[in-house]
């Protein structure tokens, strides 16, 4: 599956990996050292549940860098939802490398397969309507871009990746700026000098009389905080379309249907990427 994704991907892969086997590996693999050098074996990657597959280049990347002889054949691709006992992928390679590789590369793959499920199950309890669910920066550190990465695999929207690429005007840059109008005129400042970079101004508002006076400072992107459906419902109609709105606090599962039937154009969640439970794969040595 092709996956649209707005940020450059090999300098982070390499950076998450260094980190990660850093911390695991660090000045030697004990264990490992038990296996003969020079053994070679193949191994399989199965998946113990359902869900949507995620992370096979931070898992290529990880055993590359113990052997880079190893070849690896994928079954599945980032993207496709994956059954119980499904086999992923085989990997032919060094005994050693492969066992230092493991932990680190199933990390990254049952984590990054965990937000990308995760995100495929919200997206289709929306189906049909034409809200679309977002993520939030609320993601583990120093693993943002990849977990961002990871909603687009399972079908969700990326939000702004971080503080320097968009602005999000929140109740406290309000207050502390004197109202929406003057929030507002500051913000489309500082976008037009970071115009290389910031993408959007959002502003959040809290009730309707805050959504017009956002409406009329000229914001094309409006976030509706903790509104319930029936004051979603008029905020819509209030729109009348010249915004975009995304509405966001308090959405589960068990809301978003409700939530996305208002008419709002996106849905964000923080749980997409903060509340995840890692998918269940295993490695094998079959040979």
């Amino acid at each position: 599956m092709s996956i649209e994704f707005a940020y450059p991907l090999a300098a982070e892969i390499t950076r998450n990996v260094d980190a990660a086997l850093t911390e695991d590996v660090g000045p030697g693999d004990l264990t490992a050292s038990l296996v003969p050098g020079a053994r070679q074996v193949r191994a399989t990657v199965i998946s113990r549940e359902a869900g949507v597959l995620c992370g096979t280049a931070w898992f290529d990347e990880c055993v590359r860098r113990l052997d880079q002889d190893a070849r690896i054949t994928w079954q599945a691709g980032d993207g496709d939802r994956i059954a119980a006992d499904q086999l992923l992928c085989t990997i032919d390679g060094n005994g050693r490398a492969l066992l230092t590789a493991e932990r680190s590369a199933l990390n990254f793959l049952q984590l990054l397969s965990a937000v990308a499920s995760k995100v495929r199950i919200y997206a289709d309890a929306i189906a049909g309507t034409r809200a679309q669910v977002v993520d939030t920066r609320k993601t583990l550190p120093g693993l943002r871009i990849a977990q961002k990465y990871a909603v687009r695999a399972g079908g969700g929207g990326n939000h702004r990746l971080a503080l320097w690429d968009a602005i999000l005007i929140k109740e406290n840059h309000i207050h502390a700026a004197g109202g929406i109008a003057q929030a507002y005129a500051a913000a489309e400042q500082v976008a037009g000098q970071a115009a290389d970079r910031c993408q959007f101004i959002q502003v959040e508002v809290e009730n309707l009389d805050e959504l017009n006076q956002a409406l009329a400072a000229g914001a094309r992107m409006i976030l509706l905080d903790n509104f319930t459906p029936d004051l979603m419902r008029e905020a819509v109609a209030v729109n009348a379309g010249r915004a975009i709105l995304e509405a966001s606090g308090n959405v589960s599962l068990e809301t978003i249907r409700a939530i996305a039937e208002t008419g709002v154009d996106r849905i964000s969640v923080g749980a997409l990427t903060k509340d995840v439970k890692a998918l269940d794969l295993s490695m094998r040595f079959v040979a």
